[in-house]
């Protein structure tokens, strides 16, 4: 019955209304607050801006630059292989982001040589370091550069 049908309880609320005295709560400023520029319709200042003082980001000044050409290496050690890794393993980048040992698997992955391994594994990376290599094929296991 499109005669009887009602907006459910809450859904419509009374308007605030402004500016009826002190006693509502909403009187004087009207919820506006002091004088001036923010006071006003569109008046809003924006960020950064020290009323006509030379900003902060201006007057500091501006050293070097961002080489966009970086190449940021996921790194991780072969103590951290050995602990979350099973014997004949073959370790790569992929399998290191999907056990959390690198933060995803976008840069080259790079093993270091700091903690120890007792147990085989095939090791696919694109850096290792001269003690992580001996490390891992004294331990029987094999490195391979990707």
């Amino acid at each position: 019955m499109l005669d009887k049908l009602k907006a459910p309880k809450g859904a419509n609320r009374a308007r605030k209304r402004v500016g009826r005295g002190e006693g509502g709560g909403s009187g004087r400023t009207s919820g506006k607050g002091g004088k001036g520029q923010t006071a006003r319709t569109g008046g809003s200042i924006k960020p950064g801006f020290e009323g006509g003082q030379m900003p902060l980001q201006r007057r500091l000044p501006k050293r070097g630059f961002t080489n966009i050409f970086r190449v940021v290496n996921g790194i991780t050690n072969v103590g951290d292989i050995s602990r979350v890794f099973k014997k004949g393993e073959t370790v790569d980048a992929q399998s290191c982001a999907a056990k959390g040992l690198v933060k995803g698997a976008k840069g080259p992955l790079k093993i270091l040589g700091d903690g120890e391994i007792k147990f085989p594994l095939t090791v696919k990376a694109n850096l290792f370091s001269k003690s992580a290599i001996s490390k891992i094929k004294a331990a029987g296991g094999a490195t391979e550069v990707v």
